[in-house]
């Protein structure tokens, strides 16, 4: 009982002012978690490299729609959206893997079947990634990944259209290759190059 009455003595005295002066001194609080903002910063990039993908997903989906007419020829293909592909350099796996998404999307509307579907999507996302680890630094990096992303989409999509459209795969080839010279190395690097102007990289990279 003695025991007892010393301890209350001791939570209602300086034993619990003792307390809470050690744990401010600590800078802790007995009901607040140590270190809040770590968690709350994973969150916030995460949040944020979803919204990135989201964004070019949509953007690529709808550029891809809106000019079906010359976004679909199996002969002459310019996908206007294309231009968008080059920003992985800037944007990273997020903008690869909206555009892959975007494309499989868009070519839901293509009448090319699920190997388009695919196809397209997979062509995309390895030609943007292809950039990333390719590009930046300086403009002629940057050149040589939207070269490469050029290469690689003309190569995968132009192969299999030449064979659900049975055409010569040097006519499929070369309208793509021509289509996707006029949207990622002129349209695409022209964009790419104004948003490094604009240090737009140097923001993004500083999160």
């Amino acid at each position: 009982m003695a025991s007892s009455k010393k301890r209350k003595t001791l939570l209602d005295g300086g034993g619990f002012n003792l307390l809470q002066r050690r744990v401010s001194g600590a800078h802790l609080h007995p009901f607040r978690p140590i270190n809040p903002g770590v968690g709350g910063g994973i969150l916030k990039n995460d949040s944020r490299k979803i919204s990135l993908t989201a964004f070019f997903a949509a953007a690529y989906a709808a550029g891809v729609i809106l000019f079906a007419p010359i976004s679909f020829d199996p002969r002459f293909q310019i996908r206007v959206a294309d231009a968008l592909l080059p920003l992985s350099m800037i944007f990273g796996p997020p903008a690869a893997l909206g555009l892959g998404l975007g494309c499989s999307i868009a070519n839901l509307y293509s009448g090319y079947g699920i190997v388009d579907v695919v196809g397209g999507g997979a062509a995309n996302f390895t030609a943007c990634m292809l950039a990333w680890l390719i590009g930046g630094g300086n403009v002629k990096r940057r050149f040589l990944g939207c070269l490469v992303e050029t290469a690689t989409v003309t190569i995968i999509v132009g192969s299999y259209l030449s064979l659900i459209y049975e055409v010569p795969i040097e006519v499929s080839l070369i309208g793509l290759l021509v289509g996707s010279l006029i949207s990622i190395n002129i349209l695409g690097f022209a964009l790419l190059e104004a948003l490094y102007r604009r240090g737009i990289k140097e923001k993004y990279d500083g999160k």
